[in-house]
This record gives C-alpha cells, sequence and structure tokens, in this order.
C-alpha cells in the first residue's frame, strides 16, 4: 500500500539523509529526490552545488568547517549511458567505478560498509536508475549496532508503476545513539506533475530545524533529458 510522503516526512523529525526514486504520475518521467539533514553545526553548515555530472556537498561557509569527512561527497552522479546513481556518500564514486569497468552496482557495494561513525553506525543508502526507468535500492547497514557485521540489503524494481515510488533513509529517526532505517524500503505515491512541485512539497515537510539541502531530478524516459531543482537552507534555492 502506498503512504504519503510528505506525512511520513512531517511525523519524523529526523530521517537523515534520505532517497525516493520512483515514477511520474503520468508515466513520462523518473523521478529522484535526495536530502540531507544535520543536527551537528558542521552537517548544517553545507549546501548542494551543481556540477557537470550531478550534484556536490559543500561548505556554505568553509571557515566553519571542521571534518569534511564523511559529509563531503557527490551525492548524484549521471553517467554517459544515462545510468543516475544517487547515494548519501563517497559510494557514488565506488559504484560509478564499478559500473564503467563492467561491473553492476551492487558489485561495487560489495566492497563498502556502514559508516565508520559509532556507535550511530550510520548506513549507507544507495539507488540506481537505469536509462529505461527501472531502479533499485540499496541499504548496507550494521548488524543491531554491532559493527562486526554489514548487513547488505537489495531492493530491484523492474517495471516502476506511473505515480509511484520508493522512499528509504538513514535513520528511523531521532535517538542516542540513532536507530537505523529498518525494513523494505517505503511505497509512496507520487502525484506532482514536475520537479518545483515535488521539491516544494517535500522541502516544507522536512524537519524546520534539521534540514539543510534537497535535490529533486525528473528525467524524461523519451529524450532523456532532465529538469531539476536544488533548495538549500543556506541562500537561495535554484
Amino acid at each position: 500500500m502506498k503512504q504519503d510522503l510528505c506525512a511520513l516526512l512531517r511525523g519524523n523529525s529526523y530521517p537523515g539523509r534520505g532517497i525516493l526514486l520512483g515514477r511520474s504520475a503520468d508515466g513520462k518521467s523518473a523521478v529522484i529526490a535526495y536530502f540531507i539533514m544535520g543536527r551537528s553545526e558542521n552537517s548544517r553548515n553545507r549546501i548542494f552545488e551543481e556540477t557537470e555530472d550531478g550534484i556536490r556537498t559543500r561548505a556554505f561557509d568553509e571557515s566553519r568547517m571542521t571534518d569534511p569527512s564523511l559529509i563531503i561527497y557527490h551525492p548524484v552522479r549521471r553517467m554517459d549511458n544515462g545510468v543516475t546513481i544517487v547515494t548519501n556518500g563517497d559510494q557514488t564514486d565506488t559504484i560509478r567505478k564499478h559500473m564503467l569497468e563492467g561491473h553492476c552496482y551492487r558489485h561495487g557495494l560489495h566492497a563498502r560498509t556502514f559508516e565508520p561513525d559509532g556507535p550511530n553506525w550510520t548506513p549507507r543508502i544507495s539507488g540506481v536508475v537505469l536509462a529505461g526507468g527501472k531502479y533499485a535500492l540499496s541499504i548496507l547497514k550494521s548488524l543491531d549496532g554491532d559493527p562486526s557485521c554489514c548487513c547488505r540489503y537489495f531492493y530491484e524494481y523492474e517495471a516502476p508503476k506511473a505515480g509511484s515510488g520508493h522512499f528509504i533513509s538513514t535513520y528511523q529517526g531521532d535517538g542516542s545513539p540513532l536507530p537505523s532505517f529498518a525494513g523494505e524500503p517505503i511505497a509512496v505515491g507520487l502525484d506532482a506533475p514536475d520537479a518545483r512541485t515535488l521539491a516544494d512539497s517535500l522541502w516544507d515537510s522536512l524537519n524546520g530545524d534539521n534540514k539543510v539541502s534537497l535535490f529533486v531530478r525528473y528525467i524524461d524516459l523519451a529524450s532523456g533529458g532532465f529538469d531539476s531543482v536544488i533548495v538549500n537552507k543556506h541562500g537561495e534555492g535554484a
């Protein structure tokens, strides 16, 4: 059963980082959304910035950046064959490297684990959208908080339905330590007609204190062209 993603986000003060993949209501576009949140000053001192093949995170105020590890990376990269990769860390580049070598995205993720930030052991969440609109989501997480065991879960969607998507986040909610996302990606409805409409509704649903940046892209399945929106808490959205 499809759930209302905006309602879920309004009811969760800290899902952490989240990935939404799906198909537009008219069935003509693949849909991607990625957001980041933060509780520390270092995490909140970030923006999304467009790059030649996607986006990257960077410090809004370089003088206030204390530790770039785990928070500065390329969340979204589009490959020449039309594949788009979206993740919550530098595993974007790992997946891209392995796919360029002829492997599938899973091959790259078997070389990675969750983040080394105990006691949270933040999961690595990743998504891959193929040129035809098929998509996959994955999560690498510790076993019930045990850093000696990495659990790898892969979810592949062969025939996405119009007006539907799947959402996964790093955390179930706020806490200490932060509780990792559990279960399968959440099936959600997608009725926004364009990237701007979806971006506005998602941004308004995220906790005002913790939200940092949001990226939304609609990819035309016929032409491969796309429309993207970036919203940053620091500065104006583009």
